[in-house]
């Protein structure tokens, strides 16, 4: 993967409803896109197979599964998931489950991405769940516990990418979701920055979903967000 290419830092979620729409969306995007996320609504509409047919087309693929179960079947779904070409997966940052996917990759270039605290959640939501830390801080000690188990990156909020890559330094992924472009909506998104200032702050590779796929021009905006990342990396 050419990391001097702009489009290969911005990765589309296509978190659509279903195959036809996902496949719609890769035609319409065409070449402006090179990345692409699958998560969990559209594995199980299918979206496996088009994992496996965008790979062979050349794209890079991130699964987004945030793998989380007994060590012994964190470890066996991710020896699987390797054999099949993808560039990413997620799995959720508790120590026993990053530390058997690592060990089941084998000489696999599958990157595992540790998901520290989704970007949804505030310090409320931790609270009423029972953490004892806010995030901020629950996301430090997390990214300490990957880098101390050689997990390759991380996903977190881009508010804390600029002192997550203080405190792990360069060869840590830094992948930020709740990416929004000046002036559009936020969603359910809690912890949100726009694609220049991520950048900005040391994300290697931005998560883009509802401002491409619901914007009317979907390739044009997806433009539009590269010509942006392109003029951060180059200031």
């Amino acid at each position: 993967m050419d990391s001097a290419d702009p489009r290969n830092k911005m990765i589309v979620a296509l978190d659509l409803p279903d195959l036809a729409a996902a496949e719609a969306m890769v035609t319409r995007l065409g070449d402006s896109v090179t990345f692409y996320k699958i998560g969990l609504e559209l594995v199980y509409a299918g979206g496996m197979p088009l994992a496996e047919r965008l790979i062979a087309s050349g794209k890079n693929v991130f699964l987004d599964l945030k793998l989380h179960d007994i060590p012994n079947t964190v470890g066996r779904a991710t020896a699987q998931i390797a054999k099949m070409g993808a560039r990413f997966l997620t799995i959720h940052a508790f120590s026993q489950t990053m530390r058997a996917a690592r060990e089941s990759l084998g000489d696999s270039s599958l990157k595992l991405l540790a998901v520290t605290v989704m970007t949804s959640y505030d310090d409320n939501d931790l609270a009423e769940a029972g953490y004892r830390l806010n995030v901020k801080d629950l996301v430090a000690h997390r990214a300490q516990q990957a880098k101390t188990v050689n997990i390759h990156g991380l996903i977190l909020s881009a508010e804390e990418a600029s002192s997550m890559r203080a405190a792990l330094g360069p060869d840590m992924l830094l992948v930020t979701p709740g990416i929004r472009p000046m002036g559009a909506d936020i969603g359910d998104q809690k912890r949100v920055m726009t694609p220049a200032r991520a950048i900005a702050a040391g994300a290697d590779h931005l998560v883009i979903g509802r401002p491409i796929t619901q914007a009317s021009d979907p390739r044009a905006a997806a433009e539009a967000i590269v010509k942006e990342i392109a003029g951060a990396l180059h200031k």
